[in-house]
């Protein structure tokens, strides 16, 4: 194989699309898979590649730093690509130091194993952290992210993703260690796991439950389509400086109410269902705590650099993330009951 590249989270939502597109796309890569496999990291989003040649799987954590000696020893990365993060803010808020557990000491782990695995020579070798626009806080009504704003989490998740991100920068600058990172806005498609607004309420609406849409609906996000942002992480891998940071964003800014007022009118469409029947299920929750109230990411340096924005327009996007979930009704059952757990017993526990 020309390259070796451990890809960590890889069976979650993000990462699964950054799999198939290496593994597909490379075929004299090695592509491991990484992932504990938690309530989210699901190996049914990869049954179409999982008996590729060049991919494997190794079910482990972040934290063991054993095992991650092991498979460094093992399979002499030439790359890491670093997706393995609790994600959700809601879950953050309720468990704080699972967060800090995975994002922080996780990713210190990786760097430090992959310090040690390739300090006798960094020519070659790339250690690429994926991270959030979350860790830049809270926009009023006007401005964009840049890859200077000053960061400025506001809740757990995001504090524990900055935190990671300024590990990352230390070994850059401490020890040389080729490292980039990306921060991307709000990812949405197929196979994302449906704690998230825009599966959940797919999955409520086509139930006919309720909606939740926390306060006024006024929060404003910016949203990328799952599989151009795999696209520019893999531009990213191949390209990219040392020591760069690259924003990814979508521009693409909705707020929370009008997004979900334009996923209840395809679902009513694809449902064959009276418009305006699915927009009666929206129900104003609570507001969350500490909730920013817009994000939304200027991404000029990637296109400048490598001309890359993305392709695919909103609700083409959205109309084909629905579909998807309509026709992948197995799926979602089993994601929903817990079951997709079983996978994995199924697949390699009993062999």
């Amino acid at each position: 194989m020309v390259k070796t590249i451990l890809i960590t989270g890889g069976a979650g939502f993000i990462g699964s699309h950054v799999i198939r597109l290496f593994v597909n796309k490379y075929p004299d890569y090695l592509i491991v898979n990484l992932d504990k496999l938690t309530y989210a990291g699901n190996l049914q989003n990869l049954t179409d590649i999982e008996s590729r040649p060049n991919y494997k799987f190794i079910k482990g954590d972040i934290l063991d730093t054993e095992l991650l000696k092991s498979i460094f020893e093992q399979f002499n990365f030439d790359g890491v690509i670093h997706l393995a993060a609790e994600s959700h803010v809601d879950r953050s808020i309720t468990n704080p130091l699972e967060f800090i557990h995975t994002n922080v000491v996780g990713t210190a782990n990786l760097l430090n194993i992959a310090k040690q695995s390739w300090s006798k020579d960094f020519s070659n070798k790339l250690f690429y952290h994926i991270s959030t626009d979350e860790v830049f806080g809270s926009l009023g009504k006007e401005g964009f992210f840049t890859e200077t704003t000053s960061y400025d989490p506001r809740s757990p998740y995001s504090a524990s993703k900055a935190s990671s991100d300024h590990l990352v920068r230390a070994y850059f600058h401490t020890y040389k260690m080729p490292t980039i990172i990306s921060n991307c806005s709000n990812n949405y498609g197929p196979n994302q796991f449906p704690e998230k607004l825009i599966p959940l309420a797919i999955n409520n609406i086509k139930n006919n439950r309720p909606i939740p849409v926390y306060g006024k609906g006024e929060n404003v996000r910016d949203w990328l389509f799952v599989i151009d942002h795999a696209i520019a992480i893999d531009l990213l891998f191949h390209n990219a400086l040392p020591g760069e940071t690259y924003n990814i964003g979508g521009d693409n800014e909705w707020t929370n109410l009008d997004l979900i007022e334009m996923l209840c009118s395809i679902m009513d469409s694809k449902l064959n269902r009276k418009e305006g029947t699915s927009s009666k299920l929206i129900t104003f929750v609570t507001d969350r705590a500490g909730h920013d109230l817009r994000y939304a990411i200027d991404f000029s340096k990637i296109n400048q650099a490598y001309k890359w924005k993305p392709s695919v327009d909103f609700k083409k996007g959205l109309e084909l993330t629905v579909k998807w979930y309509l026709e992948n009704e197995k799926w979602l059952e089993q994601i929903v009951t817990g079951q997709y757990q079983l996978y994995y017993n199924d697949q390699y526990n009993d062999r």
